[in-house]
């Protein structure tokens, strides 16, 4: 069997048999999740679903790769970007827990921890393998040399945060993640990078298997835990694939989200508290005008297949 299957497999089947076990640990420690009271009146049903649940993908992602095969220098970079943003959010979520508060840790404090990771990443890619970013249309590459480090710093913490706010909705983050990873898993092979096709496989294989306990109702919700460690896998696949500056193309959603947010902060101050949407990130927006969360979902799943179309149709 290839190894990226085996990675896809095995990441599926230890969120599958993990969660489980998970679940109920997690309610039993009262890690619950705190709802915000201005959000959506729907979702202060869901106060109490256990959160944390992403810590599954700081397990999934990384044993799927050793079970898989060797580790490069490129993966153990990527696996250690992805443990490092995870802690991250579990230390924001616990933070969230313990002071029964939907606030955590600082605006101030997540930034400078992702600007040290994703600095840390983006140094260990340059020494590594060079600065090079792959043009699309051109089919060339362009070696920006050590200017390769803050662009792969903003990539990995821009797709960190937009990962963060598309998690908003039950299935929403992991679904989306999900059709992400498969193109970046389709785009590998393609490309014969069998390490990269092994993180991604890996990557799709823990959503696939976080998801059947994440779709709505929800049984379980991802924390920042589980938010900023996928936006590590996403961020790391764009860059070892060259392919960073599509990213806003296949993560449409997550570049939507942010945007969302920036737009209505800025439109609120600009107007003086006036409001661009009815809520933001946009997903809130669209359940405020009477979607249910089923419909945001499928919507937003779409809206990703057909960006990873118009994504491998470009790379491919």
């Amino acid at each position: 069997m290839p190894e990226y299957l085996i990675a896809g497999i095995a990441a599926a089947a230890i969120a599958l048999m993990g969660l489980p076990i998970m679940i109920p640990i997690l309610r039993g420690l009262k890690f619950g999740q705190t709802v915000r009271e201005d959000g959506p009146q729907s979702h202060l049903a869901k106060s109490g679903t256990p959160t944390m649940g992403g810590c599954v993908f700081c397990v999934a992602m990384p044993g799927a790769m050793l079970l898989s095969g060797s580790v490069t220098v490129e993966s153990a970079l990527a696996i250690g970007l992805i443990l490092a943003m995870g802690a991250l959010g579990f230390l924001d979520d616990f933070l969230k827990i313990k002071r029964h508060s939907a606030d955590g840790l600082s605006a101030r404090q997540k930034m400078a921890g992702q600007i040290v990771f994703a600095a840390l990443f983006a140094t260990g890619l340059w020494l590594t393998r060079g600065g090079a970013v792959w043009l699309p249309f051109v089919d060339r590459h362009l070696d920006l040399g050590i200017f390769i480090i803050p662009l792969a710093a903003f990539v990995i913490i821009a797709t960190a945060n937009g990962v963060n706010f598309t998690d908003g909705v039950d299935g929403l983050c992991s679904g989306v993640t999900f059709l992400v990873a498969i193109a970046f898993f389709l785009l590998s092979l393609e490309w014969r990078m069998p390490q990269t096709a092994r993180l991604a496989a890996a990557l799709a294989g823990s959503c696939l298997g976080f998801l059947c306990f994440n779709l709505h109702p929800a049984k379980v919700f991802m924390g920042d835990t589980g938010s900023l460690s996928l936006g590590a896998a996403v961020a790391a696949l764009a860059l070892l694939t060259d392919t960073a500056l599509l990213l806003p193309l296949l993560g449409v959603i997550y570049v939507a989200e942010v945007s969302s947010v920036i737009l209505q902060v800025r439109y609120f101050k600009m107007t003086g508290g006036k409001r661009l949407f009815r809520m933001s990130p946009i997903h809130h927006h669209f359940e405020l005008c009477g979607w249910n969360e089923m419909r945001v979902d499928l919507v937003f799943w779409l809206t990703t297949a057909i960006a990873a179309a118009a994504f491998l149709w470009i790379v491919i």
